[in-house]
Formats: structure tokens, sequence, C-alpha cells
């Protein structure tokens, strides 16, 4: 495993607020974006799966859009979704389908976890994966 390059901060709200957004949306797949600053979440938003799957997602295009526009804006940003079977660890197709490198990829697990949910947090660019710390305050 790639050693870890930087870390996310998110309150414990936030962290409740995703793994929530997970289990509401089980045994689907949910999706969603954050806004950052300096690695700070400052808000999270609900996204649309367009593919309504347990094995993927999409982001509705509203979303995508604001989501840029955030990037534009001088935020950074995160895409966030949910492995609901599965570890948090970024998918063959999570890799293939990860279009924006400097954005985060976050994943939200329910499954096969004594300790409960867990949420990673990862940078793929260029089919290189690497994770970074999330740190939740």
């Amino acid at each position: 495993m790639p050693t870890s390059l930087a870390v996310m901060r998110m309150s414990a709200g936030q962290r409740d607020e995703l793994v929530e957004h997970a289990r509401d949306s089980t045994p689907n797949e949910c999706c969603g974006y954050m806004r950052l600053s300096d690695g700070e979440v400052e808000e999270l938003f609900r996204a649309e799966n367009l593919r309504n799957s347990p094995y993927g997602y999409e982001l509705d295009a509203k979303s995508l859009l604001r989501a840029n526009e955030l990037d534009d804006e001088g935020f950074g940003v995160a895409i966030y979704h949910s492995h609901p079977r599965s570890a948090a660890e970024p998918s063959q197709t999570d890799i293939n389908l990860a279009q924006y490198p400097h954005w985060l990829q976050v994943i939200v697990t329910l499954a096969g976890r004594d300790d409960g949910p867990e949420v990673r947090a990862w940078r793929i660019e260029d089919g290189r994966v690497e994770e970074e710390d999330v740190v939740v305050e």
C-alpha cells in the first residue's frame, strides 16, 4: 500500500452523514461530493446515483457541474461513494473512471467490519492509487 501523502479532516457529524447516506442507499451505492478548504471538509452534498446499482455509481450532471464550479472557485473537491458489500478501496472500475486526478475519491463501506463503517480517501491519477489519511475530529 502506498504511503499517505496528505490528510483530509472531517467532523464526526460529517462522517455520520456519509454513513447515513450509505445506509439510506443500501443495497445500492450512494454518491455525492464535498467542498474542502485546506483539506478540511466544509460541506457534503448528496447526489443522485444515475446507475441506481449496488455495483457502481454515476453522479448526476447537476452535481458534477456544481463540483466543477467549486473547483473553479478554488475549493478542494472530493467525490464520495459507498461500497455496500466490499472494502473501502477503489475497485478497478473506480480507478478506470477517475477523471479528476486532483479531486479526492472517498469511499465509505458498511460491509464486513466488526468495528463499524469505514471511510477512506484516495488520489487516483493515471491508474496510480495513493491513500490519504482521514482524520475525524
